[in-house]
């Protein structure tokens, strides 16, 4: 098991916080793994500052970028992006 420590932009934040979105397209460049703990920390891009609100989810699921042989013409996610599963 290992955290995470995620910046997450208002829009997105909120509704990982009362539950309603629970995946997150991320950039794989941290090995997501089930039973991963995310801590989303709320993001302020107009000041560029955290904002003190912070949550934390437990990874359920990973769906990776899938290579040659899935349903054409898209094949899944592009190379090197996941959607993290998390409750």
């Amino acid at each position: 098991m290992f955290e995470h420590q995620l910046k997450s932009w208002p829009e997105f934040f909120g509704p990982i916080i009362d539950g309603t979105k629970r995946f997150d397209l991320r950039r794989n460049d941290r090995n997501f793994k089930v039973g991963d703990r995310l801590r989303f920390q709320e993001w302020e891009p107009d000041t560029k500052s955290y904002s003190g609100r912070e949550c934390e989810r437990t990874v359920v699921y990973v769906l990776a970028a899938l290579g040659p042989g899935c349903v054409e013409p898209l094949r899944g996610l592009v190379s090197g992006y996941c959607i993290v599963g998390f409750q």
